[in-house]
């Protein structure tokens, strides 16, 4: 089956995005400090993708590092603090909330576009990055009264730097950026050991532990590969699109399982954000294919 760049791109974006969505619950579930988390979310995916990539390269293993060059070190380190401030977000907010700021990862990453590769958004697109920003507004609001605000504020963070990281992949698409990722999880697991009070309570798991971290490093690392080859075939913004499905599904797993529920004005506030992305996406492939 012969596909279009377009469908390839679509394709890796929306599957990606579908895996990852339990992902904030499985942080919910695992019962251990953020730091050790943070540990186990950068070596298991390490792990697989090692593999991945010996049996991938097999002999030009080290070489393809090499061809990665500044760019992927620098996608490796802006992915590496996107995982921190994921998980600093989770732990200090509602689920909702941090993915709701997650939701806002296609803007940020439209804006970084525009400064870095020059690829400019429509005024269509200026139009819905200030509604969307108005929204974040009103639940930054709603979280500063109810202490919520430092969770909030890292979660914004987190869609800059995965933004950032798309924006990286856009700007050198020719590139496999799979070895850069694996760089990515080490520095992931390395950051976590100058802040751990004792490297032996990560070694204190029970068995259900076990399972839940390597489900969740298992997702991690099929839906990163994913998202990470889609800038390739579409631009970086049309990518982080597909988050509005986590920012849908993410809250909605963790409620069904743990009976989190969000704030009143944080629903509102996500209702309008996913209405304007999905109006917007709409709107974009209606234009696509008059053309």
């Amino acid at each position: 089956m012969n596909l279009s760049d377009k469908q390839k791109g679509v394709g890796l974006s929306l599957f990606g995005v579908l895996i990852i969505t339990p992902d904030s619950l499985f942080i919910r579930l695992i019962n251990i400090p953020s730091w050790e988390l943070l540990f186990y979310r950068g070596l298991i995916p390490s792990i697989f993708l090692l593999l991945g990539l010996i049996i991938y390269y097999k002999k030009n293993f080290l070489k393809s590092f090499l061809v990665n060059g500044i760019a992927g070190l620098f996608f490796a380190v802006i992915m590496a603090l996107g995982n921190t401030t994921f998980v600093i977000s989770i732990q200090n907010t509602n689920v909702a909330n941090t993915l709701i700021m997650i939701a806002l990862t296609p803007f940020a990453t439209a804006i970084l576009s525009s400064i870095f590769l020059k690829e400019h958004p429509s005024k269509k697109m200026w139009l819905t990055i200030i509604s969307c920003f108005l929204c974040v507004l009103f639940i930054f609001y709603d979280s500063y009264q109810a202490n919520r605000i430092f969770g909030d504020f890292f979660g914004l963070l987190t869609a800059i730097f995965v933004g950032g990281g798309a924006v990286i992949i856009r700007y050198a698409k020719l590139v496999n950026f799979l070895p850069a990722l694996l760089i990515s999880k080490l520095f992931t697991f390395l950051i976590p050991l100058f802040f751990m009070h004792s490297f032996s309570n990560v070694l204190l798991i029970d068995t259900r532990e076990f399972y839940l971290i390597m489900g969740m490093g298992a997702c991690l690392c099929i839906a990163f590969c994913m998202i990470t080859f889609a800038p390739r075939y579409i631009p970086a913004y049309e990518v982080e699109i597909f988050f509005v499905l986590e920012t849908i599904l993410g809250p909605l797993w963790v409620w069904l399982v743990i009976l989190e529920e969000p704030s009143l004005k944080t629903i509102i506030g996500g209702i309008v954000i996913i209405s304007i992305i999905i109006a917007y996406t709409v709107s974009e492939l209606k234009k696509n294919q008059k053309l």
